[in-house]
């Protein structure tokens, strides 16, 4: 079927092919028509012919073996995207190091195209809250919510946080809030290593570039990804670490994330202690 819906008129194979990659990128794993079809039934005239096959295949002798399949089409990747990730992760750190400011980096992002999320992607999903503010959350991945508002943390496990925040006295206002990747991976799968190491430059500069005398890491993944650890969220949440940035040694508190605390409320009891360290060191103040 082509463009405007016509089937008189089919795509170009080139075109085709795009369309193809596209819906791999974006997690298309089955074609639909609109008439309803019941697939565990056979048609009256299909029956009689699947009996007669059949038949024919346990009578006759045991079949040659067939020549191997061809290999699954697989989707040619974006031309201007870089066939190396070691280059295209050092390609991020030049572009992210030679940002002087926030709008810079993030204008470096959008025209960034050494990251296959941005093309499966609706929008960028830079930052949300106070770039002034004392303390900056380092989030995941961005979900359904944030990918169509552009904005971190906007759906349930979003308002979620918010009611952590209003519990120490902060809101969105009093804080900085950024994702360890800017773009949503296809129907949420988990990114790839390749995926954050490319990103993973524009974060550390975001965190330069704001300079908060304290950090949150919300979940396995940003806690791993900034404090360069295997170590799992369960044993790093509550205990204090340091992300050495620019020069400056960063407080960093590790704790579950909000979604996570969706799916396992009786949790909730160790992220309120987290919280409760947290306002404790920003009470005291910066460190002398």
């Amino acid at each position: 079927m082509n463009r405007s819906g016509s089937p008189s008129d089919p795509l170009a194979p080139d075109e085709a092919a795009a369309l193809l990659a596209f819906y791999v990128e974006a997690g298309v794993g089955e074609a639909l028509c609109d008439a309803p079809v019941d697939r565990y039934a056979l048609d009256e005239a299909a029956a009689p012919a699947a009996d007669a096959t059949r038949a024919d295949r346990q009578a006759a002798p045991a079949p040659v073996a067939a020549a191997p399949k061809p290999a699954p089409l697989r989707p040619p990747a974006p031309a201007a995207l870089p066939l190396d990730d070691a280059r295209a992760a050092e390609s991020a750190r030049e572009i992210a190091s030679a940002c002087k400011t926030l709008d810079e980096l993030r204008a470096a992002l959008e025209t960034f195209e050494g990251c296959p999320l941005r093309y499966t992607a609706k929008n960028l999903v830079f930052a949300d809250g106070n770039p002034q503010a004392r303390l900056m959350l380092v989030g995941e991945a961005p979900g359904r919510d944030e990918d169509l508002q552009g904005l971190p943390f906007v759906g349930r496990a979003g308002q979620l946080l918010d009611r952590m925040l209003a519990a120490i006295g902060l809101d969105r206002t009093s804080v900085y809030i950024v994702n360890t990747l800017p773009w949503r991976p296809p129907g949420n799968r988990t990114p790839t290593p390749a995926e954050h190491a490319v990103c993973m430059p524009f974060v550390e500069r975001h965190i330069e570039l704001v300079a908060p005398e304290v950090l949150l890491l919300l979940g396995g993944v940003s806690a791993k990804q900034l404090l360069r650890t295997d170590t799992g969220i369960t044993r790093l949440r509550g205990k204090w670490s340091t992300y050495n940035c620019g020069g400056r040694d960063i407080p960093a508190l590790p704790t579950l994330h909000p979604a996570y605390l969706l799916r396992q409320p009786a949790q909730k009891r160790l992220a309120w202690r987290d919280l409760q360290s947290l306002k404790a060191r920003l009470d005291a103040g910066p460190a002398g």
